[in-house]
């Protein structure tokens, strides 16, 4: 008979999730909650009036034709500010605490696509190597290409396998299916 710890290692649905969300708490939950934080404009409800920057960072061509003054821009440019801001906010830590996490995950997937495209579009990213990255190259460290394939791994295998044995998502289920 296998030891009980070896046969938890062979066992995707224990290791692998846990290992995901481990990972993801470890290398980009700050990262995405600093993000996010510089977002926020001023007082208690500075979710929703979002400093110059985050309108910056998201909408950089656009901040940029309108003279930086986010007051030219619309009632949509605001929207997906405040709500890619929340997102930001809301989503890791739905994965972390693993609640929902499959939906968060692929919303994260989502997020991430977005960022990267923003990078290299919005900010020029796409015209400057070391920035873009490639694949199959001897260096790892690409911004856009090689990390974000990185970060979408870990997210893709919560989204396959879930959040693990340590989650929410296993109280509410075992909760909804004592019902």
């Amino acid at each position: 008979m296998r030891p009980l710890a070896l046969r938890a290692l062979e066992s995707d649905e224990v290791f692998l999730p846990s290992l995901a969300r481990f990972t993801f708490a470890a290398v980009l939950l700050i990262h995405f909650w600093h993000a996010a934080a510089t977002k926020l404009g001023p007082g208690l409800f500075g979710l929703f009036q979002p400093a110059m920057g985050a309108y910056a960072q998201i909408f950089p061509r656009a901040m940029e034709a309108a003279g930086y003054d986010p007051g030219q821009l619309g009632l949509w440019h605001w929207a997906v500010v405040v709500s890619g801001t929340a997102a930001e906010f809301v989503l890791p830590g739905l994965i972390v605490l693993g609640l929902f996490t499959r939906l968060a995950a692929l919303g994260m997937i989502g997020f991430v696509a977005l960022q990267s495209l923003t990078d290299l579009y919005g900010h020029g990213g796409v015209a400057h190597a070391e920035t873009l990255g490639a694949w199959f190259d001897r260096l790892p460290d690409g911004a856009i290409l090689d990390q974000r394939l990185l970060w979408v791994f870990v997210l893709a295998t919560l989204v396959a396998k879930g959040a693990g044995p340590l989650a929410l998502d296993r109280l509410l289920a075992a909760r909804l299916g004592g019902r």
